[in-house]
């Protein structure tokens, strides 16, 4: 009975058709509402409670917060209706197998396997903040802002149960993804403002009139925890821009805008940006502020609203392991073409359910999302001009798949040397992490048209 059972679901997982060696076809397509929902939920998500209490912990002032915020959550939007979504429409392929036609083989097996490991961190970082939630009626202790290995036998189990519920959610497929960020979203963000009002009277806020001068002296105050630095109105704007860099500038977001109707559904993020990264991580900074020191995610959302806080917490963290994970799936999909979808994204989450065990990666989770968001961006870069510029420039697209080259050293060149340049940067011009991706986009984008050039001139 057990063998026919499990007989029965893998027939029954064999036919989830994802479309990740082909475009998408056009009984396929999405609505809007399916991509307003998913970016909501997956930006309304359970690291905005730690991101947010980061820029309390860095110091920035209220009105640098505030302005940051509109800015930079506007430049992320605009990149993924005017980079993103253009590119994914027109090719209706994953990043991942349109990348295979770009480089050839052996150099999209090496950045697939590095895009795939980003994203089971960042996926990881989900989790961990999930679990922070899940351990409460079990009083688990919580990591702290130093712990770096997992802090007990009850932390590891309860990440993996959490784990293991992300990971049946993707790879039911984008299907089920985008549905349970749908159902999601509305109550998450309504429990994360509530819990936010609940504490501002501990915070000296009585009325509307009371908040700003509250924010200013109490919250956002510009003065950081000894040991941080402090962040700027530019940190605050260059991190809420390039805090999802590899999906919009790097166009890891194709895999799921292959799905649109048309480009202009990439202005759907706005709901993920606004309502997450601008009211949330607000939120979440009140939140931080009231908690006198916490920093596990589950312990400020109880502390402030109950049981629904902790709840929230949870699912927070599911909506947006559950993209995640199926991202780093379809990447080691491309590197393991005969493995069958699903066993690839069952082995992704367990890779990610393993990293999630090691809480360090949540407390540094600023510098972790401006690193990976600036490794992935060169081959965005390269995806853009390829599909969107080459045949105005008399160049060849998908070099790799029209030539047989199973390495194009134009695109390997490219990615390679603009890291360099942005870590040359980085020592020399002491520019910090969050500001690379800005200059290292178009040291990338002159790097593959000049390469790309000269070696297809030769040929």
């Amino acid at each position: 009975m057990a063998k026919n059972f499990l007989q029965k679901l893998d027939d029954r997982l064999k036919h989830i058709d994802e479309f990740e060696r082909e475009p998408v076809p056009k009984n396929e397509l999405k609505g809007w509402r399916g991509f307003l929902g998913m970016y909501a939920g997956e930006h309304t998500a359970g690291t905005e409670f730690v991101i947010g209490a980061l820029f309390v912990a860095h110091g920035v002032s209220a009105t640098d917060l505030v302005l940051g915020l509109l800015l930079g959550n506007l430049f992320a939007v605009l990149s993924w209706a005017f980079l993103c979504a253009p590119v994914a429409v027109k090719s209706r392929l994953t990043l991942y197998w349109q990348l295979r036609k770009i480089c050839g083989e052996n150099l999209a097996l090496i950045y697939n396997i590095v895009n795939a490991v980003m994203f089971c961190f960042l996926a990881g970082a989900m989790i961990t903040v999930a679990a922070t939630a899940v351990g409460l009626p079990f009083n688990i202790p919580m990591p702290g802002l130093d712990d770096w290995l997992p802090t007990s036998v009850g932390w590891v189990i309860t990440v993996f149960l959490v784990g293991s519920v992300i990971t049946v959610i993707a790879i039911a497929g984008y299907e089920y993804v985008a549905r349970f960020a749908n159902i999601s979203f509305p109550w998450m963000f309504l429990v994360f403002i509530a819990a936010a009002v609940a504490v501002l009277p501990s915070l000296g806020v009585t009325s509307v009139s009371e908040f700003w001068p509250a924010a200013k002296e109490r919250i956002w105050t510009g003065v950081p925890v000894e040991g941080l630095t402090q962040f700027t109105f530019w940190h605050v704007t260059f991190f809420a821009w390039f805090a999802n860099m590899a999906m919009h500038i790097g166009m890891s977001d194709m895999s799921i805008l292959r799905y649109a109707e048309n480009w202009k559904m990439g202005f759907s993020s706005a709901a993920g940006m606004f309502f997450g990264h601008f009211l949330a991580w607000m939120a979440s900074g009140i939140l931080m502020a009231a908690a006198a020191g916490a920093v596990a995610p589950g312990v400020i959302a109880y502390n402030s609203a109950g049981i629904a806080g902790a709840i929230c917490v949870v699912i927070a963290g599911w909506t947006t392991a559950n993209p995640t994970i199926y991202r780093a799936g379809l990447a080691f999909q491309s590197v393991t073409p005969n493995w069958q979808r699903w066993k690839v994204t069952l082995f992704t989450g367990l890779v990610t359910t393993i990293i999630a065990c090691f809480p360090a990666l949540v407390m540094n989770l600023l510098d972790f999302v401006a690193l990976y968001g600036l490794v992935l961006m060169p081959m965005g870069a390269v995806v853009f001009l390829d599909v969107m510029l080459f045949g105005k420039m008399k160049l060849k697209s998908n070099y790799a798949e029209k030539t047989g080259s199973r390495f194009n050293w134009a695109a390997g060149l490219t990615w390679f040397l603009t890291l360099a340049g942005c870590l040359f940067i980085n020592i020399y011009a002491g520019v910090e992490i969050f500001f690379l991706g800005l200059p290292g986009w178009f040291i990338a984008v002159l790097l593959y048209m000049t390469l790309s050039t000269v070696i297809q001139r030769k040929l």
